[in-house]
């Protein structure tokens, strides 16, 4: 049996799916297929619970994209889709489908209606849309299985030496922390710490995201603005300081903060980000 998770938007939405993904599979023993966007589907190498990406254009697409993917999720194994992605146009879409259980936040072709996702972090917000099928989700307790191969290789790329790793990644921008701050962060912390060593990486991208999570999974802690580098590190383990997230939008327990709510990241300083990594 299977199940079918329409997700549009961007990689970050796409990673916040990816525990409610992985609870699905396990609890109820079902193969995954996932429609998103092509320009998102590598990001779902990272989960090999996922049996078929069926790439989909939400915003534009066209009468024949409609038709294949009628023709995808027809098959009569599906037993449950997950649709965070409600309109008119898929409603016709999955009333023309065999799928028994149809869930969605709106529209005529759902059989259960769900809330729209709290506030929150975005991971946790989607339990509403698993437990009409008896699925319980812990996104906190998610974590990505890095391939060894990987992990090693990541790990012969880190500067040398025996201390720890601390793994600084920016989103870049005219809203992002200062690039003066990200420079002078690694001196400041090395009066204190001299073993530290230090790596600044560029934004991740969907085609860089493996590798990314395989750089995270071998650091000691990570100090991120960049929206998927935060997301990797919340499923990798890593002790993480997001900047320009609030605690809400965080998962609570040990090893995670937020400095700065989104948009003030110009005006904050580095006192605040030290006593955050605990080194002020």
């Amino acid at each position: 049996m299977r199940a079918l998770f329409l997700i549009p938007g961007d990689g970050l939405q796409q990673l916040q799916a990816f525990p409610a993904v992985a609870a699905t599979a396990e609890q109820l023993g079902f193969t995954i297929q996932v429609a998103c966007s092509p320009e998102q589907a590598p990001l779902w190498k990272l989960l090999p619970v996922v049996e078929k990406l069926i790439p989909f254009s939400f915003g534009d697409a066209t009468l024949a994209d409609w038709a294949n993917l009628l023709g995808s999720v027809r098959d009569p194994d599906f037993q449950v889709a997950i649709n965070l992605a409600p309109s008119r146009q898929m409603d016709l879409m999955l009333s023309m489908s065999h799928i028994p259980t149809r869930v969605a936040s709106s529209g005529f072709s759902a059989t259960t209606r769900v809330s729209e996702p709290p506030a929150g972090w975005g991971a946790q917000s989607l339990a509403g849309y698993l437990s009409p099928v008896g699925v319980s989700l812990d996104a906190s307790a998610f974590r990505l299985a890095i391939q060894p191969s990987a992990l090693a290789e990541a790990t012969a790329g880190l500067p040398p030496g025996d201390g720890p790793l601390l793994l600084l990644a920016p989103a870049g921008g005219p809203t992002d922390w200062p690039e003066i701050h990200w420079q002078q962060l690694p001196d400041r912390i090395r009066a204190n710490l001299p073993s530290l060593r230090c790596r600044q990486l560029p934004p991740a991208t969907v085609a860089t995201a493996s590798r990314r999570a395989a750089e995270i999974a071998a650091s000691d802690v990570v100090l991120a603005s960049d929206p998927l580098t935060i997301e990797l590190a919340l499923y990798c383990g890593t002790p993480l300081v997001a900047l320009g997230r609030g605690s809400e939008s965080l998962p609570a327990r040990d090893g995670v903060s937020g400095v700065a709510p989104a948009g003030s990241l110009a005006s904050l300083g580095l006192d605040p980000v030290l006593q955050a990594l605990g080194l002020n």
